[in-house]
């Protein structure tokens, strides 16, 4: 899959969505069908919520995938100030909540706030990233 990032503004918010790292965990859909909606192009309709609404749906996106800034704003990773947590899911990813820093067997270093999922199934196309793959081998753990 190629690395494609789109970006969906309603003039206060924008919208950036990375399909090589979704899951497909669903939950910005069923949280905000108004808004998320796969069956339709683009899938993204900004106009279909309020900008708080928006943002608190992207908020609860487990694998980052979806994420936000400001318009008025730099555009900028954004710091989380929490402690780093990590969650086994069942049957799916690595869940790590929290500020980390990825360092790639070739020593290049990716930093990652808020949640990042990790392959646990070995299937991924995009490791370490959990590319949502658990769910077409039927992956239980």
């Amino acid at each position: 899959m190629r690395d494609i990032t789109k970006k969906y503004t309603n003039g206060e918010l924008t919208v950036v969505w990375k399909p090589k790292t979704c899951i497909h965990s669903t939950i910005c859909f069923q949280g905000l069908p108004q808004v998320f909606n796969p069956n339709n192009r683009p899938w993204t309709n900004v106009e279909g919520a309020s900008t708080k609404e928006i943002a608190d749906q992207i908020d609860k996106c487990p694998s980052g995938a979806l994420s936000y800034y400001y318009n008025d704003k730099p555009e900028a990773e954004k710091e989380v100030a929490r402690e780093t947590i990590v969650e086994v899911s069942l049957n799916g990813p690595l869940l790590v909540f929290g500020n980390i820093t990825l360092k790639d067997s070739d020593g290049n270093e990716t930093k990652k706030s808020k949640v990042t999922a990790l392959c646990r199934c070995g299937a991924s196309e995009n490791k370490p990233y959990c590319d949502g793959k658990h769910q077409k081998i039927g992956f239980k753990g």
